[in-house]
């Protein structure tokens, strides 16, 4: 009996920790369109990566993707939330951006028969970080990362594109925010929009040492513009345009409209910083003070180099 006893609490500690993990369920947005909203922590091995929103559209000529996890195991539970949908194949995989969770599962979805498609310049920042991604993603997924290969989008767009499959447009624009080649999808049809990592709610958006918060308070007017009835956002639950505006539209406000202004002016970047330390309207922010200080010293960098 001692013989058989550790193995049968290896598979049964194995099954619990399968219980427990990340598995994505679609939520109807509107009609045929649904997200699949991920945690707003960090990427890890239970959740293989997909701490981000997805979504999908179901149409009579296959499934639309946007977006495809971040690792082979990642695209297999995405594929596992769209079959308890409807039993249409994924068609097409459309990237709205080249963050890790934006496109590593690509190669998957490609080897079941979908086309990958994104914007020109989204497809080049893909292939210019693979490398990166993948090295900072062994970190948190370790071996569950095996079998995953970078894949940039192989169809490409110009500047904008307009897609359509099954009665269904999608209309892709550059947001250039948080990654070079960032985009959003538009369905002019349902009045939904998937901001790729555009927009964040619930938790406090994050600027990267590449990101551009002038092009993001620029793309988020260009969003506030179209009126969307729904935005599926890059982190956080659907949510209308008031919430966005709120949540991420102002606070892209005073990144450009305080901090930018203190840099151009000259102002010790310090002080600056001290200053705004403490801001109640986005406080209740998930990961707010991880985050908020190193997003205005970037801020202030981009600024203060013009």
């Amino acid at each position: 009996m001692r013989i058989l006893l550790a193995p049968l609490l290896f598979l049964l500690a194995l099954n619990a920790n399968a219980a427990q993990a990340f598995q994505p369920k679609a939520e109807k947005v509107v009609d045929n369109v649904y997200a699949l909203i991920g945690p707003l922590g960090q990427r890890s091995a239970d959740n293989d990566g997909l701490n981000a929103n997805f979504g999908f559209i179901v149409t009579p000529r296959g499934v639309i993707l946007i977006d495809s996890g971040a690792s082979l195991l990642g695209a297999r539970k995405i594929e596992a939330a769209i079959a308890r949908v409807t039993k249409q194949p994924v068609r097409w995989v459309v990237n709205t951006g080249s963050q890790d969770h934006r496109w590593l599962g690509n190669a998957y979805f490609a080897g079941r028969g979908a086309e990958v498609i994104a914007l020109a310049r989204t497809g080049a920042t893909q292939a210019e970080y693979a490398g990166q991604h993948m090295e900072g993603l062994k970190r948190f997924l370790g071996e569950r990362l095996q079998g995953t290969q970078p894949l940039p989008a192989p169809k490409t767009l110009p500047d904008s594109g307009t897609l359509e499959l099954g009665g269904e447009t999608l209309e892709l624009a550059y947001t250039d925010a948080h990654f070079p080649g960032d985009a959003w999808v538009w369905l002019p049809k349902h009045g939904v929009l998937f901001s790729g990592d555009l927009v964040y709610v619930d938790r406090l958006l994050g600027v990267m040492p590449w990101s551009s918060v002038q092009n993001g308070q620029q793309a988020f007017k260009a969003l506030a513009a179209l009126k969307p009835a729904r935005i599926v956002p890059g982190h956080g639950r659907v949510c209308d345009l008031a919430q966005a505006q709120r949540e991420t539209g102002d606070y892209y406000d005073f990144l450009v409209g305080k901090v930018g202004a203190a840099a151009k002016e000259m102002e010790p970047m310090d002080a600056t910083l001290d200053r705004y330390a403490d801001l109640p309207e986005f406080r209740h922010l998930e990961n707010y003070g991880d985050l908020h200080r190193a997003n205005m010293n970037r801020a202030f960098i981009e600024f203060e180099s013009k």
